[in-house]
């Protein structure tokens, strides 16, 4: 690639396992990734994507279950510099944002190097550079290699991985137990007694669909939850919300909300579903926790075809018991119980980063640290979010790159001199 430099001043096996980037690395090929990468694209600086699976966008390819649609109207999920194609719904489904986010990387050049899977990143005080140390195994061939560049853009996501729940019994409960990113279709469970533990947009989902293929559901809800329609009067939810922002005091749009909800949905606390006591929008702002958007689950959960259980007390061989005393005889469990960041995991840095993954100031100061290091994906505000950041970073490198490359030849020496001490 062209904006990769082997160290030819050191022996070949050195060079071959540590490569001098010229321009940023990003870690991650999802959508923050990809939408980093082409933002410096059009800024004329050159990167190099580092992706630990073999495809772009791995969480929506591999980890989704096939009847996943954009939850938010396309408008707020396109990425920087390419909208959706006109003739996509207003709700994409999953193969067709798979679609659009290829047709983004080609656009863009954007080739990330697959099955490398970075290990550790941290920053040498020494030369004032980066060092990321990733691992491949391909056709059993392990290969290491460092990476060591000036920026490192951290775009590996607030989903990096699954959530799994340590509960009593859990192992010797016998029936099939599976995190809901193993759940594609709920049709082999067609027949079966299925307990969703999670009730978020996830486990709301899931419930439909295993009802919808003739499954019986029961949902675990264990805290309160936001439930609110997709759209309003023919308006998208999240739309309305958006706009009445730009008007209104933040509370009062919770309460407008709330209003409009139950006007569509009726009461749904006496379903079991208890509504927190802080606003939709709030919560969402300052916890991060996302409503959910219903798209048919609540009908369900009306007329019996999915069943709204307590919290759990432990499992049992083939029954699950509950913490109001009751015994369910269940015959599969799905965790929708969420998913992490895994920057703590190596990212060897204290300061912009806090021990739960994500950047410690708040949106919208969130995506720059110090020593060139930045985040891209972490704002809680999905996708439209990340593409906040990925213009930000893009413009942040984009200047010093161009003041740089003015002084060309004296840079490059600096760099090399640098290198030489590792």
């Amino acid at each position: 690639m062209e904006n990769l430099f082997g160290l030819a001043d050191h022996e070949d096996f050195f060079s071959r396992r540590c490569i001098l980037v010229n321009g940023p690395v990003i870690v991650g090929a999802g959508p923050s990734g990809l939408a980093t990468a082409a933002c410096l694209r059009e800024q004329g600086v050159p990167f190099v994507v580092l992706e630990r699976a073999e495809c772009i966008a791995s969480l929506w390819q591999k980890l989704t279950y096939d009847r996943l649609k954009l939850h938010l109207p396309k408008q707020f999920c396109q990425l920087p510099k390419l909208p959706f194609p006109e003739e996509f719904p207003e709700y994409p489904s999953k193969k067709q944002f798979i679609e659009y986010l290829e047709s983004y990387a080609k656009k863009f050049e954007i080739n990330p190097r697959f099955n490398e899977c970075v290990q550790s990143a941290r920053y040498d005080e020494t030369s004032g550079l980066w060092r990321v140390k990733t691992v491949s195994n391909i056709a059993s061939t392990r290969t290491e290699v460092e990476y060591i560049c000036r920026w490192l853009v951290v775009a590996t996501g607030e989903n990096a991985e699954c959530v799994t729940p340590d509960i009593e019994g859990l192992a010797e409960f016998g029936g099939d137990v599976m995190h809901v990113c193993n759940y594609k279709s709920g049709e082999k469970f067609k027949g079966k007694k299925v307990l969703v533990v999670g009730c978020g947009n996830s486990g709301m989902e899931v419930s439909l669909d295993l009802s919808n293929h003739n499954a019986s559901p029961s949902m675990v809800v264990r805290s309160s939850v936001h439930v609110l329609p997709r759209e309003i009067l023919g308006k998208s939810t999240f739309e309305l919300a958006v706009l009445m922002m730009k008007w209104l005091p933040l509370w009062l749009v919770d309460k407008l909300l709330l209003i409009m909800a139950w006007f569509v949905l009726g009461s749904v606390e006496k379903y079991g579903l208890k509504r927190p006591s802080v606003g939709p929008m709030q919560l969402k702002n300052t916890k991060g926790k996302t409503p959910v958007l219903d798209i048919g689950a609540l009908e369900k959960i009306k007329s019996g075809g999915i069943t709204v259980v307590p919290a759990i007390r432990r499992f049992l061989r083939g029954q699950v018991e509950l913490e109001n005393g009751e015994k369910l005889d269940i015959d599969s469990v799905v965790l929708a119980t969420g998913y992490r960041s895994n920057v703590p995991s190596w990212l060897q840095e204290g300061e912009f980063f806090s021990k739960n993954g994500f950047p410690r100031a708040s949106f919208p100061d969130g995506w720059k640290g110090n020593s060139g290091l930045y985040a891209v994906g972490f704002t809680r505000r999905g996708l439209s979010g990340a593409s906040s950041d990925a213009t930000r970073i893009a413009q942040d490198i984009g200047q010093v790159w161009k003041e740089e490359t003015k002084q060309k030849k004296r840079t490059t020496a600096c760099h090399r001199r640098c290198i030489s001490q590792f």
